[in-house]
């Protein structure tokens, strides 16, 4: 007989004591919790740190007629704290999606067109959802949700963000294949951004054939 599988949920843990420990641009909270094992009973009292986010939204910007898309380059700090620790010339510059964090009282729908304005100066004519999901689980509550925006990229590139949010942001145009070699190349190194460049590789023929149909 195949072992039942076992369902835990929010019932399964026991908070002792949640704290923060820590609150300027992000929040860090202390948690003390025990939580059930499969084997049975419970944990021990375990303390862990969690980094509170808001949810998250990212959008690959992408033009059919061009078979391109917009990726945006602008500093990061976690890459500037990872510095040395993979190669002497990595750079904390990233190549990446338009994303922004969901602060305000919007869907997920509208933070993606309001950061591809803000941030690229392009206006999404159709939205697909690509997928959702949490960005790194072990420390922090960010959610993401990530989508797939038809673009015309004609006109689109230069400097974009917004100085009240010390935002520096490049926008570069750039076609689906030479992409794709970037993140082979490792050029490309930002999960969000590498899950969604290999969901549009995968479904690249099919998403225009859909958009046609439209």
């Amino acid at each position: 007989m195949a072992e039942q599988e076992l369902q835990f949920g929010l019932e399964d843990v026991q908070l002792l004591s949640d704290d923060s420990v820590y609150k300027g641009f992000f929040e860090i909270r202390s948690l003390t919790l025990k939580h059930r094992l499969y084997a049975g009973g419970w944990s021990q009292a375990i303390r862990r740190e969690l980094f509170v986010r808001h949810d998250a939204v990212g959008v690959l910007l992408y033009d059919p007629a061009l078979d391109a898309v917009a990726l945006v380059q602008q500093f990061r700090v976690g890459a500037y704290g990872h510095q040395g620790k993979q190669s002497a010339d990595e750079s904390p510059w990233l190549l990446e999606l338009v994303a922004g964090l969901i602060d305000k009282d919007e869907s997920p729908a509208l933070v993606a067109q309001r950061e591809s304005q803000e941030e690229a100066g392009a206006v999404i004519q159709e939205l697909v959802p690509i997928h959702q999901y949490f960005s790194s689980p072990g420390g922090s509550c960010e959610f993401f949700h990530l989508y797939c925006g038809r673009c015309d990229l004609s006109a689109v590139g230069g400097i974009h963000g917004l100085a009240e949010e010390a935002e520096d942001i490049r926008v570069q145009v750039i076609p689906v294949a030479e992409a794709w070699q970037k993140l082979q190349r490792g050029e490309i190194n930002n999960a969000h951004s590498i899950i969604a460049l290999q969901w549009l590789m995968m479904n690249k023929n099919q998403l225009w054939q859909q958009l046609q149909e439209k």
